[in-house]
């Protein structure tokens, strides 16, 4: 039965100090104390920046085994340089991480919504990512993350597939709801899905700047994405999913909110124990 892990994107947000972490705790500690209940987290500062090894070794020293950390490709990788010339870059920053060892989840190559004259058809961009994907290693977890809705088509789905690379399923306003993705038939790509419950951005930092609360009603959505991830883990053999502060507000309490919901829908049928 396939391994279901949750955990957030990031753990070093200031605004849960005293509400997640204990009054006091130093910024050193996070990752020590929040491995204590969940077993899984997406690390967002690679995005912007290479990790120094000093960093990883700190983050395998301070998780206990089992546990895995994701971590999003430099977006200099993705974003800046769209796959072009970063051999070095990216053959420096996989040696890094992998001296997380066993505690190495996947590696998100996390692309934002192209516009027609950067990208003017899902064939331009598969001419880009289809020689990237042959570099990488095949002993590493990968996904790869979209935002253009209209490229999730079959020609994408047989690329990753080819590779072993997950297609990141995500809660986002340019993408499909979670019952959506059930009706594409190549969703599933690898041995294991990636979910990303990113939200609205823009619309939630309207109503909030702080992220240590829920302030928007994701009940309904829960429900079906439990629905999806139930109809789609008998075809994989683990699920790596995170909550971003923006979907709802605060990320460890949308997580402990799937938790709960997660706990009631076993109940009324029983299947996947999730693994925090």
């Amino acid at each position: 039965m396939a391994e279901l892990l949750i955990g957030t994107a990031s753990w070093s947000h200031p605004s849960w100090q005293g509400v997640f972490y204990p009054p006091g705790t130093p910024a050193s500690d996070y990752l020590a104390h929040y491995a204590r209940e969940f077993r899984t987290v997406e690390v967002d500062s690679t995005y912007y920046a290479p990790p120094t090894p000093r960093m990883v070794d700190a983050w395998r020293a301070r998780t206990p085994e089992g546990f895995l950390l994701s971590a999003k490709v430099p977006g200099m990788i993705t974003h800046e340089r769209r796959l072009v010339d970063c051999d070095a870059e990216l053959d420096a920053f996989l040696t890094t991480m992998r001296r997380l060892g066993p505690r190495l989840g996947c590696l998100l190559l996390q692309f934002p919504y192209f516009k027609k004259q950067e990208f003017p058809t899902l064939d331009a961009f598969l001419d880009r990512l289809v020689p990237f994907l042959q570099r990488l290693p095949t002993d590493l977890r990968f996904a790869v993350e979209v935002r253009n809705r209209q490229w999730l088509q079959p020609p994408l789905f047989e690329v990753l597939r080819a590779r072993s690379v997950a297609l990141a399923l995500i809660d986002h306003p340019y993408m499909p709801s979670a019952g959506e993705y059930l009706r594409f038939p190549g969703i599933v790509t690898a041995d294991f899905l990636y979910v990303r419950w990113l939200g609205d951005r823009y619309r939630i930092e309207e109503i909030t700047q702080s992220w240590d609360r829920l302030v928007v009603d994701r009940q309904a959505e829960t429900a079906r994405w439990i629905e999806a991830l139930r109809a789609l883990m008998p075809r994989v053999q683990r699920v790596l999913a995170y909550y971003n502060n923006h979907y709802a507000g605060c990320a460890f309490a949308s997580v402990r909110q799937f938790l709960q919901a997660w706990a009631l829908a076993s109940e009324a049928r029983p299947g996947v124990a999730p693994h925090r």
